[in-house]
C-alpha cells in the first residue's frame, strides 16, 4: 500500500477516535474537541464529520453517559452487544474471539492488564487497527478484512438504528462512513 505519511495519520486518528467513542461515554472536554469539527466541504466524509460536530454541540457529558449505558451497558445487557463472536456466532466468547486473540498475538499486539472488555470489542479491534495503521503494518489489510469487515459495518448499522442513540447515531455514521471508505481504500 503505498500511502502518505498524512493519510497514514488521518487513518489511525479516525480508528483510534472510533475506539475511544465506543470504549467509553466521551467526557465534556473531548465533547467540546467534538463540537469544533467543522468542515467546508461537501464530501460523504466531511458531512459525517459535520454530523458529528453537531451532534456533540447538542449533547452534555451526563446525557451521553447515560445513552452510552443505555446502548452498551443496561441493567442486564445493553441494546447492542459491540462484540465480534455476538456477530458473527451469536454467541459471546467464541470462535471469533479465539482467532482474533492469535491474530493479534502474531501481531504482537497485547491485551492491556486493566482492560476487562474481551478482545473482540469493538473499541479494541479499532484500536488495534489504529496501532497497525500507525506503524504502517503491511499486515493491516489482512487483519481488517478478517476482524472489522466481517461484522463492524452491520454492528454500525445496528447502532445508527437502536432506540436509544442520539449522539451515537452520529458516532454510527463515522463508523460507517469510514468502514465503507476503507474498504475502498484497501482495495488498492
Amino acid at each position: 500500500m503505498n500511502e502518505s505519511a498524512e493519510e497514514r495519520a488521518w487513518r489511525a486518528h479516525l480508528y483510534a477516535l472510533l475506539a475511544r467513542l465506543l470504549a467509553a461515554p466521551p467526557d465534556a472536554e473531548l465533547l467540546q474537541r467534538l463540537g469544533s469539527l467543522a468542515t467546508a466541504g461537501d464530501t460523504d466524509m466531511e458531512r459525517t464529520l459535520n454530523t458529528l460536530g453537531q451532534a456533540a454541540r447538542d449533547s452534555d457529558a451526563k446525557t451521553v453517559a447515560e445513552e452510552f449505558q443505555a446502548l452498551f451497558i443496561g441493567v442486564t445487557q445493553g441494546e447492542l452487544l459491540p462484540y465480534g463472536s455476538w456477530y458473527l456466532s451469536g454467541f459471546l466468547m467464541e470462535k471469533p474471539l479465539a482467532r482474533l486473540r492469535d491474530d493479534l498475538a502474531r501481531l504482537g499486539i497485547a491485551r492491556q492488564q486493566d482492560v476487562r472488555e474481551p478482545e473482540d470489542h469493538a473499541a479494541a479491534v479499532l484500536e488495534a487497527m489504529s496501532l497497525l495503521t500507525a506503524e504502517g503494518d503491511d499486515r493491516q489489510k489482512e487483519f481488517v478484512q478478517a476482524h472489522l469487515f466481517s461484522w463492524l459495518p452491520k454492528f454500525f448499522h445496528d447502532l445508527a438504528h437502536a432506540p436509544s442513540a442520539h449522539f451515537y447515531r452520529a458516532v454510527a455514521g463515522l463508523g460507517e462512513a469510514f468502514m465503507a471508505i476503507e474498504a475502498a481504500y484497501l482495495e488498492h
